[in-house]
């Protein structure tokens, strides 16, 4: 079960753009998963993200450099929820 899923960049559009789709599928879903935007570089790094956007799922880094369709984003979090 997915507690919290973390967007990884320093605060690009496409980073942006990731954050806001992350929060809108949790908050349409009405999961109970916080959404955190991660802009510090050393811990973007520290996680393992080299191309931004990233998104992980409870630390675990699921995507780099792309943005999921809403509907692979809320596939995956269903998929974690079990």
């Amino acid at each position: 079960m997915i507690k919290t899923i973390q967007v990884f960049g320093t605060g690009c559009p496409n980073c942006q753009k990731l954050y806001n789709l992350a929060r809108q599928v949790v908050d349409e879903m009405g999961a109970n998963i916080t959404v955190e935007k991660i802009e510090d570089l050393n811990r973007i790094v520290e996680a393992g993200v080299f191309r931004t956007p990233g998104l992980g799922f409870d630390g675990k880094i699921v995507l780099q450099g792309k943005i999921p369709t809403a509907a692979t984003l809320k596939n995956w979090i269903l998929e974690r929820q079990t």
